[in-house]
């Protein structure tokens, strides 16, 4: 798809030098790879996210939203239409009452987990160095040390198909193993809905305890993934009742397996990361090399936590 020069100045008129064409998502993933977007846009608010919403689909065109891209997987052929970014917009978080936070969607994980720190509120230190935005790691139920999203949220503030905005209580929701849907009691699915906000639930907690935990975690994680070198976070999920995805990986013999600058961690399995010249091809073809020998070794076909977006590709549509 090549946008017209006419759609090409409907959006510059709006958006002035917060749209950029065929920009390199790349730049934009935790992962460092990813090919090029027909139009980038930072929203700056949800009024301008309704905006582009409907302007792409009277223009006929696909739209996706981002946040800070730590999720996710762009092929190298990149996206068609309007990537939505809220990444360094969108990011207000706010104590509510007595033990609870509201925090945009934009915000980074690591900013809510260091305010509710400050303010004494505990709960949240399982999202200690987890990248990424509040509405992706919501919309993934994201989680660690046996903590997650959906076990503290209370509900979201969406925008809905039509266009209007509303509020989703939680008992609206079904949360599991790295997904969130909505109920059908609720009319609406997850998928044609925006994440705008969410609110969470919390515990007051002295601060000096919460900082002396959240800095134990943290010196776990980097003593135990490889925080220091680009990647989308664990590439696979866990396995329901069965050994974790890292060490299915290990067991299968994967643990160091190449291809190009892709490779799976030494440090720990569940994670591939990109050494510098990564392509997303390389990517892919190294996700499927380790999905085929664990399968073969424990006839277990691990599932990609990551999401993987973009242009349909031959590596793509082999996934």
């Amino acid at each position: 798809m090549t946008f017209s020069s006419g759609l090409k100045n409907q959006l510059t008129e709006k958006f002035s030098e917060r749209v950029r064409f065929n920009e390199p998502m790349a730049v934009h993933t935790t992962f460092r790879v990813g090919g090029p977007a027909d139009a980038f846009v930072t929203a700056m608010d949800a009024t301008e996210i309704i905006f582009l919403i409907q302007w792409a689909a009277e223009h006929h065109l696909p739209y996706l939203m981002v946040g800070r891209g730590s999720n996710l997987l762009v092929t190298d052929k990149g996206i068609r239409g309007v990537v939505i970014s809220m990444a360094g917009s969108l990011a207000g978080i706010e104590q509510r009452g007595f033990a609870g936070i509201s925090a945009m969607a934009g915000a980074g994980l690591g900013a809510l987990c260091r305010f509710a720190i400050a303010n004494g509120l505990g709960g949240l230190n399982f999202a200690m160095g987890i990248p990424g935005s509040v509405g992706g790691a919501i919309r993934m139920n994201a989680g660690a040390w046996e903590g997650s999203m959906g076990q503290i949220l209370t509900g979201i503030r969406i925008i809905r198909p039509d266009g209007t905005i509303g509020f989703m209580d939680k008992k609206l929701m079904k949360f599991s193993y790295r997904s969130l849907a909505f109920c059908p009691e609720s009319g609406l699915e997850l998928s044609a809905c925006v994440i705008l906000e969410g609110v969470f639930a919390l515990t007051s907690q002295d601060p000096d305890m919460l900082k002396t935990e959240a800095d134990a975690l943290l010196a776990a994680r980097k003593k135990s993934q490889p925080v220091s070198l680009a990647s989308a976070g664990s590439f696979f999920k866990n396995p329901v009742d069965q050994e974790p995805a890292g060490r299915l990986i290990d067991l299968a013999g994967c643990k160091g397996l190449s291809v190009g600058d892709a490779q799976i961690s030494p440090q720990h399995a569940n994670f591939i990361v990109n050494h510098g010249r990564a392509s997303a091809r390389d990517i892919l073809r190294l996700m499927r090399m380790v999905q085929e020998t664990v399968f073969q070794k424990f006839n277990i076909l691990l599932e990609p936590e990551v999401e993987i977006v973009g242009d349909e590709s031959t590596e793509k549509k082999s996934v």
